[in-house]
């Protein structure tokens, strides 16, 4: 097993199995953003922020070839009481606020996006239920921008589920007022030839609280790119992410933290699990620690369990600290097989290896998935593990 602490080591091969920790900073934590789609050449590959994802399965959406279709994906919203639901044109003031895109995906959805949808929680309102936001595929493609956005001191979770086939890039914004705490469940369970490209800007006010659990299971490509900025001191921001990346699927996370004010705390765990042949999954860790950030309190992890041969796993941890007045920041990154003391010590108890071998998986998400706090997601999800172990056994 491969770790890496604070700074990461170089790439190792081993087997059928690749494995990769890189220590040059990401280009991207100072890559221009803009909403301008003209400003982003066509990527070649070779670019550091696309050199792992492999082009010709992104349907066109990097070049400019994908043309929206009406059957591309529908969406449904189930909102409790007090909250605001609306759909508004490009010109709304609420558009971007969270973030600017920062790859020409993301631009092209910002460009070519008809109506967003907006979804207020108004201060001071605390909901007991979830507001649900289902997402489904209908086989076309499509672009799409959505804004939740709480009021001070406001409290909600929003669960996103994507089904379905469809090839989509969209941007999620999340603005969180002062005081705010909100909890984000995005589910990619998409079909098996389904493309989903997604940027997700999080601002996060004055001692506000934002957790997010990114979820990723079906599709034929899923690239996702969470990232976070801090709009006063005091906000705290979690993020979890769960893959199990199949046969022939690229799965890829890249995430940035933007540590810009003092005082701030981040936590990101993502783990992963992959099997058969030239399943890819993509990791990509940066947190930005920018000279006004100080008191900051940063950790990031990354763990990948690799289940059968032929598998390769990126997982690029990176740190950039620009002041030395921070409580503590670091990083980890580890990929490998079943730990066998683990395996043994069950055995050893009259357990079959089989089952030992499921027991571990779902210990190792287990930890992830009953934090999230919604009963029948976290039912949905350790079923959907369940199946896939299934899979990987028969």
């Amino acid at each position: 097993m491969a770790e890496a602490q604070n700074i990461p080591v170089g790439s190792t091969t081993a087997g059928q199995i690749a494995v990769a920790a890189e220590s040059t900073v990401a280009t991207r934590m100072s890559a221009p953003a803009s909403f301008d789609v003209a400003d982003f050449p066509v990527p070649h590959g070779r670019e550091e922020e696309w050199r792992f994802t492999p082009l010709e399965r992104l349907r066109g959406l990097h070049d400019g070839t994908a043309v929206a279709t009406g059957d591309g994906v529908k969406v449904d919203i189930d909102a409790p009481e007090g909250v605001v639901v609306e759909t508004v044109g490009r010109d709304d003031a609420r558009i971007g606020r969270a973030g600017t895109p920062v790859d020409r995906v993301a631009a092209q959805a910002y460009s070519a996006f008809e109506k967003a949808g907006v979804i207020t929680v108004p201060k001071e309102t605390v909901l007991t239920e979830p507001i649900r936001i289902a997402v489904h595929g209908e086989g076309g493609t499509a672009y799409a921008h959505q804004v939740v956005e709480l009021g001070a001191f406001a409290e909600a979770v929003v669960v996103i589920d994507h089904t379905g086939d469809a090839v989509l890039a969209a941007n999620v914004d999340y603005v969180l007022g002062d005081g705010a705490k909100l909890t984000v469940v995005s589910v990619q369970d998409w079909d098996d030839k389904a493309v989903h490209v997604g940027q997700h800007n999080a601002l996060v006010g004055r001692d506000a609280t934002f957790k997010s659990f990114v979820v990723t299971f079906g599709g034929d490509l899923v690239r996702l790119h969470p990232r976070v900025a801090y709009a006063g001191p005091g906000g705290e921001a979690e993020l979890f992410g769960l893959y199990f990346t199949d046969q022939g699927q690229h799965q890829e996370h890249r995430l940035l933290v933007d540590h810009n004010v003092p005082h701030c705390k981040s936590n990101v765990v993502y783990k992963g699990a992959l099997q058969g042949d030239d399943a890819h999954a993509v990791w990509i860790g940066d947190v930005l620690i920018e000279a006004a950030a100080e008191g900051t309190d940063t950790y990031e992890m990354n763990r990948n369990l690799v289940l059968t041969d032929g598998v390769r796993v990126d997982s690029v941890p990176n740190l950039e600290i620009e002041t030395g007045e921070i409580v503590g920041a670091g990083h980890a990154s580890a990929t490998g097989r079943f730990d066998d003391e683990q395996l043994f010590y069950l055995m050893a108890r009259g357990i079959a290896e089989l089952d030992a071998r499921r027991l571990v998986v779902h210990g190792f998400f287990a930890e992830l998935v009953q934090q999230i706090g919604v009963a029948d997601i976290e039912e949905r999800l350790l079923a959907k593990i369940a199946e896939e172990l299934e899979a990987s056994v028969a």
